[in-house]
């Protein structure tokens, strides 16, 4: 929860009014601040799942999707066949994701550009059993209730479905000590320089120190109905992507 808030739908207001705050500059402030090592995971993570994103039935739903780049990579992925949905709750956000994607679509393009739904990630409007892939990357550490956004992942996944989130962790030893340093006294100033917002910038190295360690998060996929509940670090642990099969 970000800082003054008292309670969950607070959290979720205060989430959404920094995201919107900093929408029209996040894009240049990820590739900056990651100095574009974000590009890597978001195409990693799009190849973990490249067998589902293969087969033409499948239903796909970028959660928390922000402006669209797991989503986009997604698409890459997948070529010109599954239904590739992106849900965020920032408006604004939603509004970037959509004016990008007329940017990349062509007539020489075959794939079709993704849907966008503004959705609650803790209510989503969609029957149980729905998806083939459900995957959220740096949007689900900023929900109010982690085991409640975990059920409802599972509740919309189709039997044997998978989930996908990419996350940033806490590395340890001499990495950890640099990444520490950086995120907690370089990040924030860079962050708020270019955004003119300081709010968002002092929050996520906050968020980040909040969100549960690998091991606590795969036991609450568990419990929330996931098996074959994995952890894979990316860049020293600085990210990781956790999978599970419903």
């Amino acid at each position: 929860a970000p800082e003054g808030a008292r309670d969950p739908d607070a959290a979720a207001r205060a989430v959404r009014e920094m995201f919107t705050s900093i929408a029209p500059r996040y894009d240049l402030l990820n590739h900056v601040l990651s100095f574009n090592v974000d590009r890597l995971w978001w195409r990693r993570t799009a190849r973990a799942f490249a067998q589902i994103l293969a087969q033409p039935d499948s239903h796909v739903l970028d959660l928390c999707c922000g402006t669209g780049d797991m989503t986009f990579a997604l698409r890459k992925q997948a070529g010109s066949i599954p239904q590739i949905l992106g849900a965020d709750f920032s408006h604004a956000m939603l509004q970037r994701a959509r004016l990008k994607s007329l940017d990349r679509t062509s007539p020489n393009r075959d794939s079709p550009i993704p849907q966008w739904l503004e959705a609650d990630a803790l209510r989503l409007p969609f029957p149980g059993g729905h998806f083939a892939l459900v995957t959220s990357a740096f949007g689900f550490r900023n929900l109010a209730d982690y085991d409640a956004g975990l059920r409802e992942i599972v509740r919309v996944l189709r039997p044997g479905g998978e989930c996908g989130i990419l996350d940033f962790s806490e590395p340890k030893g001499a990495i950890g000590h640099l990444y520490r340093f950086y995120f907690k006294q370089v990040l924030p100033r860079v962050g708020t320089m270019i955004s003119g917002v300081r709010g968002p910038y002092a929050y996520l190295p906050n968020s980040v120190e909040r969100f549960p360690e690998p091991q606590e998060m795969l036991a609450r996929m568990r419990r929330a109905g996931f098996r074959e509940a994995t952890w894979t670090p990316y860049t020293f642990g600085i990210a990781g992507l956790y999978r599970g099969k419903k």
